[in-house]
């Protein structure tokens, strides 16, 4: 009876979800809606490292640091101070008379020519603010609806999402997608202000494939457009890579890559692609590394 009782409840909690934190990101650049409970307080470190261009080097670290308020079940916001370290070798900013060019993010247009350029500084601020609409826990598709505003020195943007989430296999298995709308002022050139405008997809899918362990894959379709209100579309590229994440009681990690496919320009900004992939603020790799630790 003792053996048959202890069976019993092995093969009960085998069928229960894996516990998870509340708030844990499973993807790299992917938007969940698993969101911090209301009064709920986390502190959440991203490092983002883009590398490999066409000509020269080039190496960009983005660091994103923030504490997460659970303001009620369903709304969560976000403050972060944004950082940047760049590194780049024979990297171009001024197209117009070099080929490949390669238009690193960062770069200023008074490094054209020099032999290697590198700057590291706080760019400005961020916030967030997610509204989840219905829960996937609860419904079989989650909605909500994401806003970031931003302001630094480099550039200033605004960023909208629309957010989906469905699970399945009692949680275990999550499907998302985030479609986004930015526009973006970039300053890094005093001798140039660039204005751009976005749309993206976002997707992927995580599997929690042991206890506290999830991987999975996700992926950008990227559309970036001329001027501030979507001029004339000036690239298309495409990225996918795989994602690893784990989550403990106290902290949660996750490390995630996305490989550029490839990608196509249009005029005027034909210069920034070359050997099919797109160069302006894209590199052949991009990494991120997040970290979260409830403070509460």
């Amino acid at each position: 009876m003792k053996l048959r009782a202890k069976l019993g409840a092995l093969l009960f909690g085998g069928c229960l979800p894996f516990s998870a934190m509340s708030g844990e990101g499973v993807f790299g650049w992917l938007y969940t809606l698993d969101l911090q409970p209301k009064g709920a307080i986390e502190l959440e470190q991203k490092i983002d490292y883009t590398t490999g261009h066409a000509t020269g080097s080039y190496n960009l670290w983005k660091s994103k640091t923030g504490i997460e308020y659970g303001l009620t079940n369903d709304i969560q916001v976000t403050g972060y101070l944004d950082a940047y370290s760049v590194n780049a070798k024979q990297n171009y900013h001024q197209c117009d008379d070099i080929s490949p060019c390669t238009a690193g993010f960062g770069v200023p247009g008074s490094a054209n020519g020099l032999n290697s350029y590198s700057k590291t500084a706080v760019n400005g601020g961020s916030a967030e603010v997610i509204w989840r609409i219905t829960n996937p826990v609860t419904s079989p598709v989650g909605v909500g609806l994401y806003f970031e505003p931003s302001i630094g020195s480099l550039s200033e943007s605004f960023e909208m999402r629309l957010l989906l989430q469905s699970n399945f296999l009692d949680d275990r298995l999550i499907l998302a997608a985030n479609f986004i709308a930015e526009t973006e002022k970039f300053k890094f050139d005093p001798a140039e202000t660039i204005y751009e405008s976005s749309f993206d997809i976002r997707y992927g899918a995580s599997y929690r494939f042991a206890p506290n362990w999830s991987a999975g894959v996700e992926g950008r379709f990227h559309n970036d457009f001329e001027g501030s209100w979507y001029g004339k579309q000036i690239q298309r590229a495409n990225f996918i890579g795989p994602n690893l994440h784990y989550g403990g009681k106290d902290w949660w990690f996750t490390a995630a890559w996305l490989y550029q496919l490839g990608g196509q320009c249009w005029a005027p900004g034909d210069a920034e692609c070359s050997n099919g992939r797109v160069w302006d603020s894209h590199g052949n790799n991009q990494f991120m590394f997040k970290v979260g630790m409830p403070l509460q």
